[in-house]
């Protein structure tokens, strides 16, 4: 009886010995919470997606709060998060522009041909590094194959005839979408604009319509008729300078190819 009684002192000596060093080594190695990334970590969306140029949520949180990046950085929460992450580290709201991505191809499968038949991997990585930037008779257009659709994790983007479109009111901007395509035809536009162009061939004229029927050729009317000057044609096909655009829409409206949407 003795010895049974002198085994649980020993070992509830030993338990208390125990308990009592691991309380003194937590508050003693305990790592502090920095507690403005905790509560930055709480309005981020958890998307961990990368748009932000961070590894995750969690990186971003600590940089927040460290003062390395802004607080429009995440583009998955958009205005809303970033008017809570400024009251958080300080700072006034303010108004941020929604952005979304676009396709620069309007070059569907009734206005575009194949050039030869393709026998290979279906994906827009694959078929780029096949003969003439694969089958689709416009070198420069969307491929199809839905790379980007893979790459959306909210459902945002579809292909329809042969061509990716992006629906903006699901698109939250994450980007990936844009590291994805092979060729660089998605960007990011201003949601509130009435005009983006879908076509990002530098050929004019013959060399363009031979492939797509409705391809920008590059006659510069568009341009021409920009009251605001706001559309630039030295790249080739038009680009919209979205700052001086005052979305009136007229190089949409008069557009002779409708490769302006």
């Amino acid at each position: 009886m003795t010895d049974i009684l002198y085994a649980a002192a020993m070992i509830g000596g030993v338990g208390l010995f125990v308990g009592i060093f691991l309380g003194f080594a937590g508050k003693v190695f305990a790592v502090k919470v920095n507690q403005k990334e905790k509560d930055i970590l709480d309005v981020l969306p958890g998307a961990n997606c990368g748009g932000c140029g961070y590894s995750g949520c969690a990186a971003l949180a600590a940089a927040l709060a460290r003062g390395e990046a802004s607080a429009t950085a995440c583009v998955v929460g958009q205005e809303p998060v970033a008017n809570q992450i400024r009251w958080i580290i300080g700072g006034k709201s303010e108004r941020i522009v929604r952005n979304v991505a676009f396709v620069r191809c309007s070059g569907d499968c009734d206005s575009t041909f194949d050039r030869y038949e393709y026998t290979g991997p279906k994906t827009c990585a694959a078929l780029v590094q096949a003969p003439e930037g694969g089958p689709k008779s416009c070198y420069y257009g969307c491929i199809g194959c839905g790379d980007c659709v893979a790459g959306c994790e909210y459902g945002a983007i579809y292909i329809e005839k042969g061509v990716a479109v992006v629906d903006e009111d699901k698109c939250l901007d994450c980007r990936k979408c844009i590291k994805t395509c092979p060729k660089g035809l998605i960007i990011e536009v201003p949601y509130y604009r009435a005009s983006h162009v879908g076509c990002v061939n530098p050929l004019k004229g013959k060399a363009v319509m031979d492939n797509c029927k409705i391809g920008c050729i590059s006659c510069g009317k568009c341009a021409k008729n920009c009251h605001m000057n706001a559309i630039d044609m030295s790249a080739g096909y038009p680009v919209i300078n979205y700052e001086i655009c005052d979305n009136c829409g007229t190089c949409r409206d008069n557009c002779p190819r409708h490769c302006i949407v």
